[in-house]
């Protein structure tokens, strides 16, 4: 009865989801504080008999349950148990369950931690986030029931796909779905404040940590994807312009906008309409991913579901999200005006540049991403939209961003002036500019991305350090490190990582190499300095898997450095061939291999890369996340919104400094 009690736990789940959405909403509309109190016990009961749903779809998989069709088609007796675990959210049914916890927990997380949000304002957003899951919880029951039997039980499951088994199928869709999911909190604040007519600076403040979370986790999953792809695959390759990468990668760039407009909202009273309009879209963008990968309409290692039904329902969900809010904004538009006033050279129009640069690269990757789907679906032929596309758009867009980072660091709020920015900015600015095109023709590829991409890098590691310089001038070193807020120190640190992430991408991109040869045992071959000798294959045999397994030792000038062994592995149960790398990963460069097939005459395909410098894009994203980590720690969001520690929006809109 396993799989009964968890579809009926499910069905109480959106019982009380249904009750979240409309008892606290009808309360506040009322002003009846026994019925907005309704919200926070519903949020807890709906996760409670939501992770017993999702603790049942466990269990069946753990036992190899094959009475449940989604157990026999992606599980197997010699699946290992951390697999049968994984294989919970490695389909469509088990990754909508997961999809609905996120939420759920996201949800118990703001009744718990609720910093001193007014009643009514707390019940307008628990009403919307049980509004949110009632309609992803009716699609999982209607048209993706992870519970339905199959009769008569399967003697032997289908197994997981097998790029699916791998460590990172561990990490990557749960931090993927909780950065996805907590882009609701954001939305679910603009909408509280829009249905409040209230969008002073303690909304901003109340969804600012919150806003900060969900980007850390969507930037865990999108760095820990790519890593995974990087050495699964097989290819070398650690972005692909995948459209349903892409699909992950658009509320990226707008959270990324929507977190420092919800800075200047909060302590300058601006960018009002601007923040809601981005609280809106991130959290659209973050359903239009789901469509994507559930509807069928894309074709990828990634996506899940190709019944349109269910694409259709996600869709009507999306349009109705969508168009619901963009009509209450509407309506609320008026109210959204005014706001603290700036000139050009300050830090808020620097902000609102690059949230506006962020903006059109995310609608120019949100084309390249749907134009082709749409042209299919009009039948007016199908086209491919790839890297050459993306690179040509996306570079020139965040070039400038990239450049008016650092100025908006450093600038004013509300007006600063040229010859101020000059004098600090111009030492920085000329050794970044001189930089790029040294390092580039010493480096013996002086080309106009490389130059550029170094320069760049460089300008924001001296903006950087600059700034770090000027905040602990004067006074003790140690006393003035203590005084600096966690939140200035995640601005630094993702900054920073930025420009990390840049020197690895540059790097990798201008100086890789590669080499494909035919090797027997015994036989050498040379890349970027390094000899790679080949010591044979060997048959070896995994739970589920059989594999051929080549010995390969990569020596410098004579000194051993590394031995790898790829691997080429057939899984029984599908009979499908797999391609696991190895890899020596250093601080300046990797040594990639790959082992590709078995020829007449007894030799092997063996693929040699050389990527300098491409742990730096995932020490990039590290230091991007600790900065999140660091700016959503920030203990003054911990206090009470109001009283002495919010703006009031009347100093801000006169221009009062916070």
């Amino acid at each position: 009865m396993i799989a009964e009690v968890g579809h009926f736990s499910l069905m109480l789940g959106f019982a009380l989801a249904l009750v979240q959405a409309v008892v606290p909403l009808y309360g506040a509309w009322r002003g009846r504080a026994a019925l907005m109190a309704v919200g926070r016990s519903a949020a807890r009961g709906q996760l409670l008999f939501v992770l017993l749903s999702y603790a049942c779809l466990h269990l069946l998989f753990i036992a190899n349950d094959f009475s449940v069709r989604l157990v026999a088609d992606n599980s197997h007796s010699r699946t290992p148990l951390i697999y049968r675990i994984t294989a919970v959210w490695g389909n469509h049914e088990g990754s909508m369950l997961l999809w609905i916890v996120s939420l759920s927990l996201w949800t118990a997380a703001v009744t718990r931690w609720r910093g001193g949000l007014p009643a009514a304002f707390m019940a307008r957003v628990l009403g919307v986030l049980g509004a949110v899951s009632a309609g992803f919880t009716a699609f999982t029951l209607l048209t993706s029931n992870p519970f339905t039997r199959l009769l008569p039980a399967a003697r032997e499951g289908r197994d997981l796909n097998p790029l699916l088994q791998d460590p990172g199928m561990i990490i990557h869709p749960p931090l993927l779905y909780l950065g996805y999911v907590g882009f609701s909190i954001a939305f679910a604040f603009a909408i509280a404040a829009l249905l409040t007519g209230r969008f002073d600076a303690a909304w901003a403040r109340w969804s600012r940590p919150w806003t900060v979370a969900a980007w850390v986790l969507l930037t865990a999953g999108i760095a820990v994807g790519s890593s995974w792809a990087y050495y699964e695959l097989g290819w070398g390759g650690w972005w692909f312009w995948d459209p349903v990468e892409n699909a992950s990668f658009m509320p990226w760039l707008l959270g990324t906008a929507l977190i420092h407009s919800l800075a200047v909202t909060e302590k300058r009273g601006a960018f009002r309409g601007w923040t809601v309009l981005l609280a809106i879209g991130t959290f659209s963008l973050s359903l239009l991913g789901t469509f994507l990968v559930r509807s069928g309409v894309v074709t990828s290692v990634h996506a899940f579901a190709t019944d349109p039904a269910r694409g259709l329902f996600i869709l009507c969900l999306l349009v109705a999200v969508v168009g619901i809010s963009l009509l209450l904004y509407a309506w609320r538009a008026p109210r959204l005006q005014g706001g603290g006033s700036f000139q050009l050279v300050s830090r808020d129009a620097a902000l609102l540049a690059n949230n506006a640069l962020l903006s059109v690269a995310c609608a120019a990757v949100l084309l390249g991403t749907l134009y082709p789907l749409l042209l299919d679906a009009l039948g007016l032929g199908k086209i491919s939209v790839g890297p050459p596309y993306f690179d040509t758009t996306f570079v020139p867009l965040m070039t400038p961003v990239l450049v008016l980072l650092v100025p908006g660091a450093v600038a004013r709020w509300k007006g600063d002036t040229w010859q101020r920015l000059a004098r600090r900015l111009g030492p920085a600015v000329l050794a970044s500019a001189v930089s790029g095109p040294a390092l580039g023709y010493g480096l013996g590829h002086f080309t106009w991305r490389t130059c550029l991409g170094l320069s760049l890098a460089a300008w924001i590691a001296l903006g950087s350090v600059q700034l770090l310089g000027e905040r602990v001038r004067g006074g003790g070193l140690a006393v003035r490190l203590r005084g600096i807020p966690a939140g200035w120190w995640g601005m630094w640190l993702a900054h920073l990582g930025l420009g990390v992430f840049i020197v690895g991408v540059t790097m990798v991109n201008s100086f890789e190499s590669n080499l494909d040869v035919r090797m027997l045992p015994g036989q050498t071959a040379h890349l970027a300095g390094y000899t790679f000798t080949f010591g044979g294959v060997q048959q070896v045999a995994g739970p589920n898997w059989v594999a051929a397994r080549a010995t390969l030792d990569v020596a410098r000038d004579g000194r051993h450095v590394a031995t790898l062994r790829p691997e080429t592995r057939r899984y029984v149960a599908q009979a499908m061939p797999m391609t696991q790398s190895a890899i020596d990963v250093g601080p300046f460069r990797d040594l990639y291999t790959a082992l590709g097939e078995a020829l007449p005459d007894g030799s092997w395909i063996v693929n040699v890369f050389h990527k300098p410098f491409i742990s730096w894009i995932w020490a990039g994203c590290g230091l991007m996340i600790l900065g999140g980590l660091a700016a959503a720690g920030d203990r003054r969001y911990r206090k009470p919104a109001g009283g002495r520690d919010a703006v009031p929006q009347a100093r801000a809109a006169q221009g009062g400094r916070p």
